[in-house]
């Protein structure tokens, strides 16, 4: 027989709560992984020979499905308080859907869909992808050889990609320690095989993928520590409640000021920071190149969300104690990243400095720490003017990347500077483009660059860290001087022995390239409207 419950137990066993999900304000994020997961059925499903078209097809609708949704859920946003800040606490308060965070989503989702055409070319490798055919066979077998000669293709790579920009996109929008977490490992662990997969040079791809998770496997876990300390610390992961505890002085400092620490190494190793930068030359170089172009832009623009947001939500109480150690961290990069990349002979070990170097002036730009009710009219936040940075950044890089997918010789991509030589003269074109994005980099008038620079080198100074402008100043100097070797290198320069050649390319690749150049030259120009709507997002929220 079964008991009789008392009226009271009946009473606490009736009561529930169910959560309240903000589906409308969500949806772009899980068309995301929605797709991802129709991308694994199709894997599972379709036959071989049919999978790339549905593959490529379903990557590209997915991400521009959830860029439009990304634009309806931005206009939709209700302005909080006095308008300095515009969205809401979602998903019982683990996810926040504000202005940074749409502007961010959108970011990612535009430079998504370029890395996704590039995933897509064909053309380059003769009718197949830079992706291995089998990638369980040991590079130099049979079973790789026949792999090749039956042009099998990897088209998992777009499930992939996808549940790693679902992560990306979850990581500057998570409003609690724990969920930050989890997209820190989303977002990782479909890079860490990505990056294994190219079809040539395959020894060189996975010992790059091998000390991307293994390097970022420690970074986690430093990050994870941090997590339990800092919970330690506060009694709840909520960034909000943090915030208080860090105001209200409660609490054993040794554990937030340790957590803290080791929170900022895990960050501070997925935007490629100093010292633990020793990661990105190497990936960089050994990834498949459409890889690289979709991890540069992508990754750097989802980690330094997910970084701005811990700072300045959860520790901005305590800003007077973490400034220093961004101060040494910036000066640091900058100068690991321009130094080194003065020495390299491959084109995508300077890009890899070059993002090093560019990582060390955000970083001048987070030193910031203002909202708009500490600047005069007119004057960009450091938010604004990080976001803006990340823009320029991510259009250079992945049409930097994608112009060197075209630089081929025998034995595919032409990477050394001792390939390069003369090829602005040989295809002009080309070599004019690549010119060009280099110069952004660099920061010269009239291009994306200068204005990104000019952004966060303002805010910085505005806040009083001028030694750490002066520093910025110096070492955009020394950039300056490793891209113009390279255009030099590639007009005026007589190349000797076996030169590099240019593929013509599909309209995937031309049209990454082309979107890059315009929107570099046009942010440059007329930066005001990409300005204006940076500064509409307004702060973040708790």
């Amino acid at each position: 027989m079964i008991p009789q419950l008392s009226g009271a137990v009946v009473g606490a066993v009736t009561e529930f709560s169910k959560p309240s999900i903000e589906y409308s304000r969500l949806w772009p994020l899980l068309v995301v992984f929605g797709f991802a997961c129709a991308g694994v059925l199709v894997e599972a499903f379709l036959p071989r020979e049919r999978r790339y078209l549905v593959q490529a097809v379903l990557t590209v609708v997915g991400l521009v499905t959830a860029l439009v949704g990304t634009v309806l859920v931005a206009r939709d946003l209700g302005v909080l308080g006095d308008g300095a800040a515009r969205g809401i606490v979602a998903a019982e308060g683990t996810i926040v859907v504000d202005g940074p965070s749409v502007f961010l989503w959108a970011l990612i989702l535009v430079f998504a869909i370029g890395g996704a055409l590039l995933f897509a070319e064909r053309r380059l490798e003769g009718g197949v992808s830079a992706f291995a055919g089998q990638a369980a066979a040991l590079p130099g077998t049979e079973a790789e050889r026949q792999a090749s000669t039956q042009g099998l293709d990897h088209t998992e790579v777009y499930p992939l990609m996808l549940f790693a920009v679902g992560g990306m996109m979850l990581f500057p929008a998570s409003n609690d320690l724990l969920t930050m977490f989890v997209a820190l490992e989303v977002l990782s662990l479909p890079l860490y095989l990505l990056c294994g997969l190219a079809r040539r040079r395959r020894l060189l791809s996975q010992e790059a993928a091998l000390k991307y998770f293994l390097l970022g496997a420690f970074s986690s876990g430093f990050f994870l520590y941090g997590v339990a300390l800092v919970y330690g610390f506060a009694g709840s992961m909520q960034l909000g409640e943090i915030n208080e505890a860090v105001r209200n002085d409660v609490g054993n400092q040794a554990l937030l000021l340790v957590g803290m620490g080791m929170l900022a190494v895990g960050l501070l190793f997925k935007v490629g920071a100093a010292p633990f930068q020793a990661w990105t030359p190497d990936v960089y170089q050994g990834a498949p190149t459409a890889v690289t172009a979709f991890m540069a832009a992508c990754t750097k623009v989802a980690a330094f969300g997910a970084l701005l947001r811990l700072f300045y939500v959860a520790f901005g109480s305590d800003r007077w104690t973490w400034q220093p150690m961004f101060w040494i961290i910036a000066v640091l990069t900058m100068a690991v990243g321009a130094v080194l990349a003065v020495v390299q002979t491959d084109v995508k070990r300077m890009l890899a400095y070059s993002s090093v170097a560019h990582t060390g002036f955000l970083l001048t730009g987070v030193l910031g720490v203002q909202s708009a009710a500490d600047l005069a009219d007119g004057q960009v936040t450091s938010l604004q003017a990080v976001l803006f940075y990340l823009a320029t950044y991510g259009f250079a890089m992945i049409g930097a990347f994608a112009v060197v997918t075209l630089v081929r010789d025998g034995g595919g991509e032409a990477t050394q500077f001792s390939r390069w030589a003369g090829i602005g003269r040989r295809s002009p074109l080309l070599g004019g483009l690549f010119a060009f994005f280099l110069l952004s980099m660099a920061g010269i008038p009239l291009t994306a660059g200068f204005i990104g620079k000019w952004a966060v080198f303002t805010v910085a100074l505005s806040a009083g860290a001028w030694p750490v402008v002066i520093a910025a100043v110096l070492f955009s100097i020394v950039s300056v001087f490793f891209y113009v070797r390279v255009i030099v290198l590639m007009f005026f320069v007589d190349g000797e022995g076996e030169l590099a050649g240019v593929v013509k390319p599909s309209l995937l690749t031309s049209g990454t390239i082309a979107v890059g150049v315009a929107a570099t030259l046009v942010l440059g120009v007329v930066p005001g409207p990409v300005l204006t709507l940076a500064a509409h997002a307004g702060e973040f929220i708790r």
